[in-house]
C-alpha cells in the first residue's frame, strides 16, 4: 500500500444547508475534494417547475451564487476539486452559470458535466410499456413533472479522469459524489466490490453534513454549541477504510454514537443496501474512537450490483392545504380537536352545495398534546397548535376551506389565540413514483469542455439475494431475576428517516451487553404496536452486529411520504425519539449505571 489518503469534505446535505459550511472546509479543512448534495425527491419537482418557467434555470442556484462565488479563487489556489449534484434538472445551465463566474474571477478551472439521468422525455415510452410502481404496483401516472435515474460514481470518476476540476451531475445517489472521486484517485475497478462498498459508506456517513458530527445526536446535551458545528471530513485510504473528522476550532461532537447513528440512517436492509456501483453489506462495519473527534470506520463488504437503476418520478396528485391555530387553556387539546372537526363539517356542507365533492384526505393533529406518541401521549396539555390538513382535487374547494377557517377565531373555542402563518393557501400535492430501469437503457455521458464521452458503466449486474445473508442472528435474551423498567433512550442511540412511504428507525446499543435484552423485547410486533397510530403496514427488523445495532423498517407509515403526506412528521425525523420513549425490563443490577 502506498500510504496515499484522500480527504473529502461535505458542505451540503440538502438545498438550504448553512452558508458557513463550504468556507469552513475550504479554508481550514485541508481537503482534497469539496462535495455537496442538494437534491431530494421533491427538489426535482421544484426544479422541473422552475425550468418550465425559465429554460436556463432548473439547478440549485445557491451552489453558484453563494458557495462558489465566495470561494472560487480559494478553490483554484488550493487545488481543491469540487463534485456536486447541484445540476438538478439542468446540469448544463449550472455549468454555464459557473463558467461565467470562473471567467469573471480569472481562474483556470475545467468543468465536467454528467448527463443521462433525466428520463422525463421518455414518459410516453414508460407508460406504453406499462411500467408499475416498484412498491405499490400502481400504473404509470398520466402526466409527470420529472423522471430521473439514480446514477452512480463511475461517470464522476470518468469526468475527473478527463481532466475536470469541477464535476456537476444531475440526479445520482447521494454517496456517489464521494465514491466517484475515490474511484478515480485509487483506481478502483468495477470488480473491487469491498472498496466500492467502503467508499459508498464514506459517502453515506458525510452526505447529510453535520448529522455525523453531532447534529441530531441522541445525546444532544453532550454536543455543546451548535453555532459553529463542524462539517464532516473523511480521510480515506486505498482499502476504503477511513477516519471521520471535522475542521479544527469547530464545535459539534464526533464519537461512536454520532457516527453509528448516521450509519443506520435510511438504509433499509444493511446487508443489502442497493447502490448503482455496488450492493453494500454494512452488517460487519466497525467504528473505533481513535482520538478526540476522530472515529475510524472499517469492515464494509461489497456484493455485485443489480442490472437496474432506480428511477424516481414525481407527479402532481391534486392539491393540499393546511391551517394552524394556537389554542390555550384547560382542555386545550380537546378544544382544538372540536374546532378542527367543526371546520371540516362546515366546509363539507359548502363543498356538497357546490358539487365539488368531499376531501380526498383529512388529518387533524394537536401539536403539544403528543399526538405523535399515539396512545402513550398526554391528554392534559394546556397549550397546543391545532393543525388541520386537507387534500382535494380542486383548488377552488381548498379556497373555501381557507376562507372558512378564519371564523374559528371568533365563533368556536375559548382560548383561541391566533393563526399560525396567516391565511392558508392551497398548494400542489407532489407524489413520487419509483420504478427500475435496466442500466443498458440509461446510458450516461460525460461532457468536459466541448467534448462528449460515453461513460463505461457496467450493465450486467449480478447481485444474488442469498449472498447478503452473511450473519447469524444476534442473541436475544430476556433479563433474569429482578428487573426494573427503563426507557430505551437509556440503553441505546437512535436515528430515523424516510424512504418513500417507509420509515426507518435505527437503534444502537450503548453497551454490548445491552443488545441481547434489546433484541428480546424490542420486537417487530411491539414496534408495530407502538406505532399503531401511523404504521398501516408490516414491520421488519435487520441486525447490524458490527456496531451492536438494529434497523426497523415500518411499511406504509408516513401517510404517503414526502409532500404527499399530511402528517406533521412526513419524513419520520422524530420516529426514533418516539420509539426510545418505549420502556422495557432490564436487570435491576443495571440501575446504578443507568442512573449515572
Amino acid at each position: 500500500m502506498s500510504g496515499k489518503t484522500v480527504r473529502i469534505g461535505c458542505s451540503s446535505g440538502f438545498w438550504g444547508d448553512s452558508a458557513m459550511a463550504a468556507p469552513q472546509l475550504v479554508q481550514d479543512g485541508n481537503i482534497d475534494y469539496l462535495v455537496s448534495d442538494y437534491l431530494a425527491e421533491v427538489t426535482m419537482s421544484i426544479l422541473a417547475k422552475a425550468q418550465a418557467r425559465q429554460p436556463d434555470s432548473g439547478y440549485a442556484t445557491d451552489f453558484v451564487a453563494v458557495t462558489m462565488r465566495g470561494l472560487i479563487r480559494d478553490i483554484a489556489e488550493k487545488g481543491i476539486k469540487v463534485v456536486t449534484n447541484a445540476g438538478g434538472i439542468n446540469p448544463l445551465a449550472c455549468r454555464d452559470a459557473l463558467q461565467k463566474l470562473i471567467d469573471e474571477a480569472g481562474v483556470d478551472l475545467t468543468i465536467g458535466v454528467v448527463l443521462g439521468d433525466n428520463l422525463t422525455d421518455r414518459a410516453d415510452e414508460f407508460r406504453a410499456n406499462r411500467v408499475r410502481e416498484m412498491f405499490s404496483g400502481e400504473s404509470f401516472p398520466p402526466e409527470i413533472m420529472s423522471a430521473n435515474a439514480y446514477l452512480g460514481g463511475r461517470p464522476i470518476a470518468d469526468a475527473l479522469a478527463r481532466g475536470a476540476d469541477i464535476v456537476i451531475t444531475g440526479r445520482c445517489v447521494d454517496s456517489a459524489v464521494t465514491l466517484g472521486p475515490l474511484m478515480y484517485e485509487f483506481g478502483w475497478r468495477d470488480e473491487d466490490l469491498d472498496q466500492l462498498s467502503a467508499g459508498t459508506l464514506a459517502g453515506h456517513i458525510i452526505e447529510c453534513g453535520p448529522q455525523c458530527t453531532g447534529g441530531l445526536f441522541t445525546d444532544w446535551q453532550r454536543v455543546g454549541s451548535w453555532e459553529n458545528i463542524g462539517y464532516p471530513i473523511v480521510e480515506v485510504e486505498a482499502d476504503g477504510s477511513f477516519v471521520l473528522s471535522k475542521p479544527p476550532a469547530t464545535d459539534g461532537l464526533i464519537c461512536f454514537g454520532s457516527v453509528a447513528e448516521q450509519l443506520v440512517y435510511e438504509i433499509g436492509d444493511p446487508g443489502a443496501y442497493y447502490c448503482p456501483d455496488v450492493t453494500c453489506d454494512f452488517t460487519q462495519v466497525r467504528m473505533t474512537e481513535v482520538g478526540e473527534n476522530l472515529v475510524r470506520v472499517t469492515g464494509a463488504r461489497g456484493l455485485p450490483p443489480t442490472s437496474t437503476y432506480k428511477v424516481s418520478t414525481t407527479f402532481q396528485d391534486g392539491y393540499r392545504n393546511q391551517a394552524l391555530l394556537v389554542i390555550g387553556g384547560i382542555d386545550a387539546a380537546a378544544k382544538a380537536r372540536r374546532t378542527a372537526e367543526t371546520v371540516l363539517a362546515r366546509t363539507r356542507k359548502m363543498l356538497a352545495a357546490r358539487n365539488l365533492g368531499d376531501y380526498s384526505e383529512t388529518r387533524i393533529e394537536t401539536v403539544g398534546a403528543e399526538d405523535m406518541f399515539g396512545a402513550s401521549g398526554i391528554t392534559n396539555s394546556r397549550e397546543v397548535v391545532m393543525k388541520l390538513a386537507v387534500r382535494h382535487d380542486s383548488k377552488d374547494a381548498l379556497n373555501i376551506f381557507a376562507r372558512e377557517f378564519a371564523p374559528a377565531g371568533t365563533s368556536m373555542s375559548p382560548g383561541t389565540m391566533g393563526f399560525g402563518g396567516g391565511r392558508p393557501t392551497p398548494g400542489p400535492v407532489v407524489r413520487m413514483f419509483s420504478f427500475l430501469a435496466e442500466k443498458s437503457t440509461v446510458p450516461a455521458t460525460v461532457v468536459v469542455g466541448d467534448q462528449t464521452f460515453p461513460s463505461d458503466v457496467p450493465t450486467q449486474g449480478g447481485f444474488i439475494t442469498s449472498a447478503s445473508e452473511t450473519t447469524q442472528a444476534v442473541a436475544a435474551e430476556a433479563p433474569a431475576g429482578e428487573t426494573i423498567s427503563v426507557a430505551l433512550i437509556r440503553l441505546c442511540y437512535g436515528r430515523s428517516g424516510d424512504k418513500g412511504n417507509k420509515a426507518n428507525v435505527g437503534l444502537i446499543a450503548r453497551r454490548a451487553d445491552y443488545l441481547p435484552v434489546l433484541r428480546a423485547q424490542v420486537t417487530c410486533a411491539r414496534v408495530k404496536a407502538h406505532f399503531a397510530h401511523v404504521c398501516k403496514g408490516t414491520v421488519e427488523r435487520f441486525d447490524l452486529p458490527g456496531i451492536g445495532g438494529m434497523n426497523f423498517v415500518l411499511h406504509e407509515a408516513l401517510g404517503g411520504g414526502g409532500m404527499a403526506s399530511l402528517n406533521t412528521d412526513n419524513l419520520a425525523k422524530a420516529y426514533a425519539q418516539v420509539l426510545m420513549a418505549m420502556e422495557i425490563e432490564v436487570p435491576a443490577g443495571w440501575a446504578a449505571e443507568l442512573a449515572a
